[in-house]
């Protein structure tokens, strides 16, 4: 098979094949691999002395370098984004929520078992909910709070796992 050194292809089998090795940021001996740290040096990590790291494609999606109309720059052996994102308020658009009661003179309207034709109503020391759907009364905007805890949550595309893998011994790659 003819490949690069540092030429990183998918394969769809688990294994690496001779002469390859996943890219799972495992740390390589520069003496081991000279050749390929000459094309990589430490940019993916590693001390650049006596070491050097693959590149960790493991959860990741790839990117080309560079900038497209309506994005920031993307280096060359940098990660950005995040596999877990927290909203705050200001990302998410203005809504509102109304919530209308009433006051229930007439208790024959009225009953404790909500039904999907009921609306919460409620009179002094009487019934929860009633049929009749004509609100006089607005609920104050101290009665909603924020929910939701400021937990974070998974923000990924949907993926397939392949092996990725690069190439450790092949041909030197000569600039166009």
């Amino acid at each position: 098979m003819d490949a690069f050194y540092g030429e990183i292809r998918i394969f769809g089998f688990s294994f690496p094949p001779q002469n390859w090795a996943q890219c799972n940021g495992q740390m390589l001996q520069i003496n081991q691999f000279q050749v390929l740290f000459t094309i990589l040096g430490a940019q993916f990590g590693g001390n650049g002395q006596t070491t050097f790291q693959l590149p960790n494609l493991m959860g990741s999606a790839v990117c080309n370098q560079g900038t497209g109309p309506g994005l920031t720059p993307r280096t060359f052996s940098k990660s950005f984004g995040a596999t877990a994102v927290t909203l705050v308020q200001s990302q998410m658009p203005v809504h509102q929520h109304q919530f209308n009661a009433m006051f229930v003179a007439n208790s024959t309207q009225a009953t404790n078992i909500p039904t999907s034709t009921s609306y919460l109503g409620r009179t002094y020391k009487q019934f929860d909910y009633t049929s009749t759907d004509t609100y006089d009364t607005t609920m104050s905007v101290q009665m909603v709070g924020v929910v939701g805890g400021s937990a974070p949550h998974e923000d990924r595309q949907p993926y397939l796992v392949m092996n990725f893998c690069i190439c450790t011994y092949g041909e030197y790659p000569v600039k166009a």
